[in-house]
């Protein structure tokens, strides 16, 4: 055996009283690294190389600020909300993501999946307080002031018990739900970077993550179908709200909206067909094209002049107000209401960021700090909360476009906000005639991406099955029931997956690989020869309480013999033999006599003499496992069968030696426990 190497004690106590002496202190070298790490800002722009980067930034903040714009307004409907509360999303998340990312290409602000999660609360909130969720009403005519936001959708419910003045409308309403929401989210962020709580997003798997993308997905697909075809039927809210609305779709279709239908299909074709051929020709195009923007304009005047919404009644967006609403806390009354549904909008907020945050930083060879983009996801939902904004996170879509129009560092981020201020101050109510269909065209085009991954379902299947069905299951669950609950389904399954592949692990019995001192699986591998009165069992997963019995059938299997059964057959044999030698009788029940009676002690031919179990692939050892394997030692001790161990890693040994498995003194340690399994074969081999 090797000698161990003798590690030293730490006292525990005293390291915790150290790291805090020293968190705890403030001298001003300290101070200053501590503020140049939360604003990471500091460090790389005074290094800013403005002739190597500035043109890459300044144009992919132009491209990402154009399609921001008309996203914004489009993933307003997702919310529930009115556009300008997009818009100011869109340009503080750019504002603070700036001082504090530490991602030099990820683009943060309005997601689609974030804005659905929103929504829904809002949705729940709304009802509850009385408010009707048709949104459909037509907008009246107002000088676009914000002081005049929708008066008209004030409710007589008394909303005091709430903590909101009776006077509060609909929409002031709504967006105090989104600013209580994103508020609470923010605050579980920054909590979650103060204890260090990152590795909750690694219970996050990829299909876990893709399969609640892709239900999502569906959910929003269905929720913009009736602005397509422009029909009236309320926002279905709870669990099966997906099916319930299909349901109500295809009871209205009669309804539907001619001059809306034929716009979406025009929208759709278009939209469709510039993004195809810019996948197809984007190494050839330097940025990408505007077409939602284009799209946006052409419809926009198309619906003006043509008076659209006064001749065929088809739905618009109606006034959007300039400026900035004065700053307001959010309700503490409602975050209380609102502080369940937090949970889960912060921790995908994060993951997204997070995954993105790595995949770009690994991509162009720099490394981020994950606490650090905690705290910036924190701060990006706390202090637009209060600017009237809601959750934000980090989206692929335009993040890849900011890589692939030349972005260099977070100098883009505040280009694509002085877009989106511009359009906020001066632009804002030129889209009053904008249909909501065209909107919702723009929203079903971008989850081309989600939606793609059903055709990645048979490639994905040939890879991993288990993956799969994780990937199935909580796509379902996502789009069937809620997202909330989806994403809790697919994480506790996707740790169900795990357990079950541990509780059932491969197990094989090993031959050896000729002329070498190399073994492997007899049922995988051709032309491997047995070794004469040695099995060599491997055992695939750490031995625990919940796979104990498992482990013992398949030993039991594979021997074929299981030790117990052949103890209780000797004994009975045994218990016989006296019978008859009570009686008197000198020839055994098989014929012969007393002296040939011990060739007969045991009925079943035992066909070897050691079993040497590999515990490669055994983890860990628990309480359980320790048992189970002194089990098996006594077992087989008491056929003369001899049990070896191979290959057990450090923690393993420390566990058995804990266990008692060697004895007090371990002085049989050396021949129980080898560190390769040919040295346990040819210590088997010299034993009588």
């Amino acid at each position: 055996l090797m000698e161990r190497k003798t590690h030293v004690k730490i006292n525990r106590k005293e390291v915790m009283l150290a790291k805090l002496r020293k968190s705890c202190s403030c001298t001003p070298q300290k101070l200053k690294n501590f503020l140049m790490d939360f604003f990471p800002v500091l460090r790389w722009l005074p290094k800013y190389q403005i002739k190597e980067y500035i043109w890459g930034d300044v144009m992919s903040g132009l491209v990402i600020g154009i399609i921001l714009v008309p996203q914004a307004i489009a993933y307003s409907l997702l919310a529930g909300l009115k556009p300008i509360y997009s818009l100011y999303t869109s340009f503080f998340a750019n504002i603070i993501y700036f001082l504090m990312g530490t991602s030099r290409h990820v683009s943060v602000g309005i997601f689609s999946l974030i804005s659905l999660m929103v929504g829904q609360v809002v949705d729940r909130e709304l009802l509850l307080a009385g408010f009707d969720l048709n949104d459909d009403v037509p907008p009246a005519l107002g000088d676009g002031s914000l002081q005049n936001d929708n008066l008209s959708s004030t409710t007589a419910f008394n909303l005091t018990i709430v903590g909101i003045n009776a006077e509060c409308g609909k929409e002031c309403y709504a967006i105090s739900i989104a600013t209580a929401l994103t508020f609470v989210a923010g605050v579980y962020q920054v909590l979650m970077g103060i204890f260090r709580l990152g590795f909750v997003s690694m219970y996050l798997s990829e299909s876990v993550l893709d399969g609640f993308a892709t239900g999502a997905s569906l959910t929003i697909l269905t929720a913009q179908v009736k602005y397509l075809i422009g029909i009236k039927i309320p926002r279905s809210q709870g669990h099966g709200m997906l099916v319930i609305t299909w349901i109500n779709i295809f009871r209205n279709i009669s309804q539907a909206n001619l001059c809306d239908v034929i716009t979406s299909a025009i929208c759709i074709v278009v939209l469709v067909t510039a993004k195809e051929l810019g996948d197809r020709y984007k190494h050839k195009l330097k940025f990408p094209l505007p077409t939602e923007l284009v799209v946006i304009v052409v419809a926009t005047l198309v619906s003006h002049y043509g008076k659209l919404n006064e001749v065929y009644a088809s739905s618009v967006s109606g006034a959007i107000p300039t400026g900035f609403i004065p700053p307001k806390v959010p309700e503490f009354n409602l975050m209380l209401r609102v502080a369940l549904d937090a949970l889960p909008l912060a921790i995908v907020s994060f993951v997204f960021t997070v995954s993105l945050s790595e995949m770009f930083a690994k991509k162009y060879a720099y490394t981020i700090r994950a606490n650090q983009e905690m705290f910036a996801v924190g701060f990006c939902n706390i202090i637009p909360s209060f600017f009237h904004c809601f959750a934000t996170s980090a989206a692929l879509a335009k993040t890849l476009v900011k890589t692939s129009t030349g972005c260099q560092t977070q100098i883009s981020g505040v280009i694509s906000a002085m877009v989106v201020l511009l359009v906020l101050l001066f632009l804002a109510p030129l889209f009053y005639s904008l249909q909501k269909c065209v909107l919702a065209c723009i929203i079903i085009v971008s989850l081309r991406g989600a939606l793609r991954k059903f055709r990645d379902v048979p490639a994905r299947y040939h890879v991993n099955k288990m993956d799969t069905l994780v990937w199935v299951v909580t796509m379902f669950a996502s789009a069937l029931v809620s997202t909330e609950i989806g994403l809790l389904v697919g994480i506790v399954f996707s740790m169900l997956c795990i357990i079950v592949r541990t509780q059932r692990p491969r197990t094989a019995l090993l031959g050896q690989i000729q002329d070498t001192s190399f073994y492997e699986d007899d049922l995988e591998y051709e032309n491997l020869s047995t070794v004469p009165k040695v099995k060599i069992f491997r055992f695939e997963a750490p031995l625990y309480y919940a796979n104990r019995n498992y482990f013992l059938k398949s030993l039991y299997r594979l021997t074929n013999l299981d030790p117990n059964l052949e103890a209780a057959r000797r004994k009975k044999y045994e218990k016989k033999e006296k019978q008859h030698l009570k009686k008197g009788n000198h020839r055994t029940a098989n014929g012969l006599g007393i002296g040939d009676t011990t060739l007969q002690l045991v009925p079943k031919q035992i066909d070897f003499q050691a079993l040497v179990v590999d515990c490669s692939s055994i983890s860990f050892l628990d309480t359980t496992g320790v048992n189970t394997l002194k089990e098996i030692l006594k077992d087989y001790k008491n056929l003369n069968i001899s049990v070896l161990l191979a290959c057990c890693n450090p923690s393993v040994i420390d566990s058995l030696k804990r266990g008692g498995y060697f004895g007090k003194d371990f002085g049989c340690m050396q021949e129980m426990l080898f560190y390769s399994i040919h040295n346990a074969v040819l210590f088997a081999k010299e034993q009588k």
